[in-house]
């Protein structure tokens, strides 16, 4: 083994800040030192009356282990542990009652921090100056300890072994703190660890925080998505016919500018929800649900995508959640065949009392290129979106509805059925 390596644990910054951790402890355990000198005192030496004494040492052990067993200092020793340990520790989970097994294990990982604190700070106050004591011997700087005639196996003459004595003690208390220090890294997830309760609630934030994320990269796709295909289309529409159809191009240009305005009504709904810790905004921006279909399908055949649709039913009789789903799932149907179809694309709307029910299909594009063997026997293939279809998926499977999406001949068919009853 290298020197160095032999060397590292005494040199290294982690083992001074598991010594600083160590020390926390040696100072906190003082009161509890005095505390006992004072009692050892009334109970061998005072004349106070014997019955007393012990009805106070009572009372005084009461107040000093109680605070063991609360949830403020298993607070601080997790701080503690995090900040000087390097252990990555989740905070107490508010508002959930701590149980009696974690309490127990917070009693003994603060008692065994009290007892190995108080066991480098003794070391500190009496191994220390004793090594520097026999090391300076070497000097001359002689002490009465180690100028007297005898001291163990060695006497005041005896400089060169006093002060490799000297030397072993410091380095053999470096190595004992690094120890303590590594075991207390070890055990402090063990010791400290989160509650039962405190896991279940971490794993439900956690589920709670990839929901909403996953839903803010729904709604990301399917808006910008959905304006970004419409710039594009009105875009290339307008370049060729820029010199022919005047009017065409300025009503081009319009579309585009609404697409991009609607776009950034979105993204900013959704970077203030990023920007709020609490996943709330100031001023929330009202979200499109089918009451808005007319407006998305006009947006759409301005785009350059005929498109039939028809309605059964009221969507003002939906429940939000249904209707604000139902538009990002048309919106993103739409898009795709914008996208990847070619020619008229057909839209069925059903409101019933229990489920929402659409369907959407149009004529698949050929391939201009590769083989046609794959994707929907030679037509281009909306899967290739990959995110779009993913995120109907997931709206779908949130409300517990179906979700049926693939080739039915030369033709790419959506069709989707939302239960509403008791979501109102």
């Amino acid at each position: 083994m290298k020197p160095r390596a032999v060397l590292a644990p005494l040199v290294a910054g982690s083992t001074w800040r598991r010594g600083v951790f160590l020390l926390l402890g040696g100072v906190l355990v003082l009161p509890y030192v005095l505390l006992a000198v004072a009692f050892a005192q009334l109970l061998t030496q005072s004349d106070a009356p014997r019955p007393l004494v012990l009805a106070l040492l009572l009372v005084a052990a009461t107040i000093a282990t109680v605070p063991v067993f609360l949830d403020g200092p298993r607070a601080l020793e997790i701080a503690a542990a995090r900040a000087l340990l390097g252990v990555d520790l989740p905070d107490p989970a508010p508002g959930h009652a701590v149980d009696r097994e974690t309490r127990l294990r917070s009693a003994l990982w603060i008692g065994l921090h009290l007892v190995s604190g108080g066991l480098v700070v003794a070391a500190l106050f009496s191994a220390v100056p004793m090594a520097l004591a026999f090391i300076g011997q070497q000097f001359g700087l002689g002490t009465p300890m180690t100028s007297a005639d005898r001291f163990g196996p060695f006497d005041g003459r005896d400089t060169g072994w006093l002060t490799l004595t000297g030397i072993v003690v410091l380095v053999t208390l470096g190595y004992a703190v690094a120890g303590l220090g590594a075991l207390a890294v070890s055990m402090a997830p063990v010791l400290l660890g989160p509650a039962q309760a405190e896991r279940i609630a971490a794993l439900e934030a956690r589920t709670t925080r990839l929901a909403e994320r996953n839903r803010l990269a729904r709604e990301l796709h399917d808006s910008v998505g959905h304006a970004l295909t419409v710039a594009t289309l009105q875009a290339g529409a307008a370049r060729e016919l820029l010199d022919r159809d005047p009017e065409f191009v300025r009503r081009a240009l319009g579309a585009i500018e609404e697409a991009g305005r609607s776009a950034m009504d979105d993204l900013d709904h959704v970077l203030g929800l990023l920007r709020e810790p609490d996943g709330r905004q100031a001023a929330p921006v009202p979200q499109r649900t089918l009451a808005d279909l007319d407006r998305l399908v006009a947006d759409t055949r301005v785009a350059g995508l005929p498109v039939d649709a028809r309605c059964t039913g009221d969507p003002a009789d939906l429940p939000a959640v249904v209707s604000r789903e139902g538009y990002r799932i048309v919106q993103e149907g739409l898009t795709n065949a914008a996208r990847y179809g070619r020619g008229p694309a057909t839209l069925r709307l059903g409101v019933h009392s229990d489920a929402l029910e659409l369907e959407l299909d149009n004529a698949m594009a050929r391939r201009r290129r590769g083989d046609p063997t794959r994707g929907g026997r030679g037509w281009g293939d909306p899967r290739r979106g990959g995110r779009g279809l993913d995120g109907m998926r997931e709206r779908v499977l949130l409300l517990g509805g179906r979700l049926t999406v693939g080739p039915d001949g030369d033709r790419w068919r959506i069709r989707v059925r939302l239960p509403f009853e008791g979501t109102r």
